[in-house]
This record gives C-alpha cells, structure tokens and sequence, in this order.
C-alpha cells in the first residue's frame, strides 16, 4: 500500500500553461528570437526550463541561460500567479492527508517559486515537504528533486514500495524510476503526448483526481 505521495506542481496540481507561455513569449522578444508556435511552447511545461531552451530551439548553454534568466524575470512576479489549481486537486490533498497519507511536492521548479504558489492555491497545508530544484547553480533533473523529497521525509530504500510519484509528464515517470517508485500519470491537461505515460512505464494513468484517489486508495 502507498503511505507517501510526491507530487509534480505544473500539470498536475496546477494549470500553469498561461504563465508560462507568457514568460516565454517574453523571454524569446527580449532575446530577439522567433516566438515559436504553441504546439512547441507546450514541450517546455514539464522538464527542466534549460534543457528545454537546448532541446527544442537549438540554444547554446549560455543563450539557454540567458532564456532562464529573462524568464524568471517576468515569472517571479507575475507569471507564477497566471494559473489555476487542477481541479479537485485541492480536495483531494486534504482527504489523503487526513487519511494519513503523507505529502509531498516534487517539482523541477525553482523552491522559491514553488513556495508561493503552493500557499496561493492551498496546497500548503496538506504538504509536509515542498521539494523543487535549487534557485541557481546545480543542474538538477527530476530525480535529482525526487531524491531531495525523499531525503527529508527521511524514507530510505525500505520505504520505496510505499512511495508514489505523482506527475504529468514522461520526466516524472524516469525520474520515479531511477529512483526506484512507482510514478502514476495524470493526463488533466492533455500536455503529454497520446501514450507518453503508460508507454515510459506509469503504473496507472488517470483522468481526473476522483480517479487518482480511487488509484491510491486501492493500492
């Protein structure tokens, strides 16, 4: 039976999509490039914002950086607040926590933006650690997030089969893998590709958080 939920913040607890496409149409302006379609803006929501940069528009690390920097310049004061709690996912945070489970977030994001947007959509209080990648200087991957959650739960190797990652993407499900827990995909804003999911090793894929809950509460 799962007792510890770690759960992605962008896709899952939060339809951060707003935000961050303006932050990166702001980002692409101030560098005088291209603002790229839609269809690739939503490749950045999931996986570390760098990577993303280099990946997908061909950016060098230093011109990735500077992406980085421009957008946290825009997102810190006001993008991280243009999105919406997923739904029912408040509800559900509190019902697990008051079964006993317990929570915590796990996102690539940077912990200082996490905090307040766990607080501004009531999610705080049913996490008992919010975990995110350091605001600068280390190259942190999912996992490397995961870990850190793991690590002040204080959860060694023998709790791992009671560990369950939570998120939307397929950098959730690796990420819980090379850690060694399980990852459930939630597919509430459709930004994982058909398949995405269950095709890189998710143990459940769910619609909605009724389906989450009723996925956790049965295994």
């Amino acid at each position: 039976m799962y007792k510890y939920i770690l759960l992605d913040l962008d896709g899952t607890l939060t339809d951060s999509k707003e935000g961050i496409f303006n932050c990166l149409r702001y980002a692409f302006e101030k560098m005088n490039r291209p603002v790229p379609p839609e269809s690739m803006l939503l490749r950045f929501i999931g996986p570390p914002l760098q990577d993303s940069f280099m990946e997908f528009c061909g950016f060098s690390r230093e011109e990735a950086e500077r992406g980085v920097e421009l957008f946290r310049e825009r997102y810190a004061p006001i993008g991280k607040f243009e999105n919406a709690a997923a739904p029912g996912m408040p509800e559900l945070c509190r019902r697990l926590k008051e079964r006993g489970y317990v929570l915590a977030l796990a996102s690539s994001k940077p912990e200082p933006m996490c905090i307040p947007i766990c607080e501004r959509f009531g999610y705080t209080p049913s996490l008992d650690v919010i975990a995110g990648s350091p605001p600068t200087g280390e190259d942190w991957g999912k996992a490397d997030v995961i870990r850190e959650a793991l690590r002040r739960l204080g959860l060694g190797e023998a709790d791992k089969p009671q560990v369950l990652m939570v998120g939307d993407r397929k950098f959730d499900v690796l990420g819980a893998r090379e850690c060694g827990v399980d990852c459930a995909g939630v597919e509430f804003f459709g930004y994982a590709a058909p398949g995405e999911l269950r095709d890189h090793g998710a143990v459940a894929v769910v619609q909605t958080a009724e389906e989450l809950e009723q996925f956790i509460l049965t295994h």
